[in-house]
């Protein structure tokens, strides 16, 4: 295989949820060696899974009713929950785990000298984690002064929003995302979560580490980047803010309508919960799916005749449109309106993405054995190069799979203290049960 862009490249995280993971992964399907430190003592409720004192909370919470499923330490029917995690294993693939207790003073060493030897050090926590693990970017220049530390909290790490706590249907919510989404006759209440925050956050960031690096060969010297993951979704509303900027005029809810005038919706097709979205553009597309359709006797009416009184009439159209294509398979109503030129595409079922005959062609679905959950199809790789030939290479870490490889010859530590370590459960695969969060503090 050809060698990859980013080999050599070493990239240790301290990462929950998403945002953090999804940026590693572009970075980790790309040659990157990237390291996710994680710890025993502190399992965060997020994409991992949860850990043993969560599960033992939660069951309390909510008075025993997932007792069957949380359970602490190993389970020889279930396997350790936070290994299998699906929207953990869906992002975490091509990277490598170790454990490592950074609020000791023996793991915060360890962490140093990781630390020496890295290029990129990414996190994406709220601002008092890496205050109260004493891991700023002041810190670890110290250690080495070539990093590149990347911080991607979710308002940045400065402003009076820096400390507050947020995932994504927050952020989603606060750039106005959750008012503009959604039908006009309903209210926000019933929008389901949006993430978009985490997807762009974590594009953006595996982008400005890319920078970062070509920066650094020029010049030798790392950097901090202060990267605010709502900044990086706000521009993806800029029409919205922009017509309230320029006209005072705010946008709210239209459902499946496009603001633009185009002919949009999305309609009911033939079985079970089948739909189909279609958008028709000016008269010439609008004569060729008159054409697609037979020219029916209503499509010559006169209030029909132009974009305009189209869009003035777009309700009584929407009854027309769904009265023929509730008759049709939605792939059907595809085909027949793209032949046309026509955008059409059908509301797909993820079994259906899985069937779908232009992933297969493309093999976009990888398959990947992973030694406690099986072998299953994964998401594969987001584009493609044509001179390096790239596909998902190992699959997604357990917690700590890694420790032996880290510690021994990366770290370089001896088997001695290898195996002191293991002893003070710094190291291992399993989550330490019965230490609450509250009363663990930094030494």
């Amino acid at each position: 295989m050809a060698k990859l862009p980013l080999e050599g490249v070493r990239v240790i995280s301290i990462t929950p949820i998403w945002a953090g993971p999804y940026a590693e992964m572009y970075l980790a399907d790309w040659g990157a060696e990237v390291i996710r430190v994680e710890s025993l003592q502190y399992c965060p409720l997020g994409t991992r899974g949860p850990g043993p004192r969560q599960a033992k909370f939660i069951v309390e919470m909510v008075k025993g009713h997932y007792s069957g499923y949380l359970k602490e330490g190993y389970d020889e029917v279930n396997g350790r929950p936070w290994n299998r995690s699906c929207m953990f294993n869906q992002h975490g693939r091509n990277k490598l785990c170790c454990t490592m207790d950074v609020m000791r003073a023996k793991g915060r060493e360890m962490f140093r000298r990781l630390v020496e030897r890295s290029d990129i050090f990414l996190e994406s926590n709220t601002p008092h984690v890496m205050e109260t693990l004493d891991l700023g970017y002041e810190v670890v220049k110290e250690w080495n002064p070539s990093i590149i530390m990347l911080s991607m909290p979710a308002f940045g790490r400065t402003g009076p929003h820096k400390y507050y706590r947020t995932i994504g249907p927050q952020l989603d919510s606060y750039i106005g995302g959750s008012f503009a989404r959604g039908y006009a006759d309903r209210d926000v209440s019933s929008n389901g979560p949006v993430y978009h925050a985490d997807e762009s956050g974590g594009m953006t960031a595996a982008f400005l580490m890319m920078l970062a690096l070509h920066q650094r060969n020029r010049t030798g010297r790392g950097m901090f980047i202060d990267m605010a993951q709502v900044e990086t979704a706000i521009p993806q509303m800029g029409e919205i803010i922009m017509d309230y900027s320029m006209n005072r005029r705010i946008q709210g809810a239209k459902g499946n309508r496009d603001a633009n005038g185009a002919i949009q919706g999305c309609y009911r097709c033939r079985g079970e919960d089948r739909w189909v979205c279609i958008t028709i553009s000016g008269d010439r597309e609008w004569e060729a799916f008159c054409q697609a359709l037979g020219n029916p006797d209503w499509t010559r009416e006169g209030k029909f005749s132009d974009g305009l009184s189209r869009w003035q009439h777009h309700d009584e159209l929407d009854s027309h449109i769904e009265e023929w294509t509730s008759g049709r398979d939605h792939f059907e109503v595809m085909y027949l309106l793209q032949k046309e030129g026509v955008a059409a595409g059908p509301v797909e079922h993820p079994d259906d993405a899985y069937n779908d005959p232009q992933m297969k062609d493309r093999h976009f679905f990888e398959k990947l054995t992973h030694p406690e959950c099986g072998t299953h199809l994964y998401p594969g790789l987001a584009w493609r190069m044509a001179r390096t030939p790239n596909h998902v290479r190992r699959p997604p870490p357990r917690l700590g799979e890694d420790n032996e490889y880290v510690y021994k010859q990366v770290i370089g530590v001896s088997d001695e203290e290898y195996a002191e370590l293991e002893r003070e459960k710094h190291i291992g695969m399993d989550f330490v049960p019965g230490l609450g969060i509250s009363k663990y503090k930094p030494e």
